[in-house]
């Protein structure tokens, strides 16, 4: 991969842009967490977080990071800037452990590790990307046979998640919400190069919002987000962030670089090498996540069994009417 000046602000973007998103993932939780004592809870379908100034202040971090990430796509190619996003699970796992308490324990901090570990290999063998000078170069991509097969197959899944899967399983299984969001991700993401590339072109003297192919790219965006933001609130309110993030991060990098790969066939110019790396890059990233995901519960265990304020050697003594969990 070539480090060429477009590169170099696509990355600079990615970081800044999961930084924000990670930072957005707590203070909604929060506020998510506020509004659940005076209304409906998100997960149970209430809306009153929309009332909710911290939940609107995480929201604006979000969208800030997400504008990041928009700017980002415009640069550099999807492969590389999507996995970036693992720097998002360690600021969302750290701020979830200090501010939220949701204790994070020593095998989650190796998962994260793995994550990043994983993210660095895609990131140092991702191939270049195709050069694009139009909208309709996006939009030819995007109505080739094998994407359009790829879309129907992702409609027809988050169809079935919403409308089977949601009312059994939603609130006891994290894979049905974070589920529906990467999958429409994947779909987001292609859009926003597309209105990237528009953007950038268009700044740069072609103006490509004569296309009706940009309006087009902008509706799906518009879209995508707003089930992914619905679907978002539901599982930030239901489940651990700690797990939400990672889980959410690996499914929704899979699905993205999976359909950029169909869409531009970004690995068509590599080499056997390069793409075993990549997968063994994905696989080292599961693994993380995995562990992750099978320890989320022990570090809250090792708090109740052990206080914040209460020392190993107090810990020892006979327990007493007043003493207890400082929580």
């Amino acid at each position: 991969m070539g480090v060429s000046p477009d590169n170099v602000h696509g990355l600079i973007l990615a970081v800044s842009s999961s930084i924000f998103i990670g930072t957005s993932f707590i203070i909604k939780k929060k506020g998510l967490k506020k509004a659940g004592t005076k209304g409906v809870r998100a997960g149970s379908g209430g809306y009153t977080y929309l009332y909710e100034p911290l939940w609107w202040a995480g929201m604006i971090s979000m969208i800030v990071g997400e504008i990041a990430n928009f700017a980002a796509y415009a640069f550099a190619p999807a492969i590389l800037v999507t996995p970036l996003g693992a720097l998002s699970i360690i600021v969302s796992a750290v701020l979830a452990h200090f501010v939220l308490e949701e204790k994070l324990h020593i095998f989650g901090v190796l998962g994260c590790v793995l994550c990043m570990v994983g993210s660095t290999s895609i990131v140092l063998h991702a191939p270049q990307e195709r050069q694009i000078n139009s909208v309709k170069q996006v939009w030819h991509h995007a109505t080739q046979p094998g994407f359009i097969i790829y879309t129907v197959v992702i409609l027809v899944l988050v169809a079935v998640l919403i409308f089977r899967f949601v009312p059994r399983y939603g609130k006891t299984h994290l894979i049905v919400y974070v589920g529906i969001c990467s999958l429409m991700g994947s779909l987001t993401v292609m859009s926003v190069k597309a209105m990237g590339i528009a953007l950038k072109l268009t700044f740069s003297g072609t103006n490509q919002f004569k296309y009706y192919e940009t309006w087009v790219f902008t509706l799906i965006v518009t879209v995508c987000c707003l089930f992914q933001i619905n679907y978002l609130n539901k599982a930030l309110d239901t489940f651990n962030t700690a797990v939400i993030s990672p889980v959410y991060y690996v499914m929704f990098t899979i699905f993205t670089i999976l359909a950029s790969m169909i869409m531009f066939k970004d690995w068509e110019s590599q080499n056997a090498s390069q793409i075993v790396t990549e997968l063994c890059g994905f696989i080292t990233i599961l693994s993380g996540t995995f562990l992750l995901h099978k320890t989320k519960d022990m570090g809250n265990e090792a708090a109740k069994e052990l206080p914040v304020f209460q020392s190993p050697r107090a810990s020892e003594a006979p327990s007493s009417p007043i003493s207890g969990s400082h929580r």
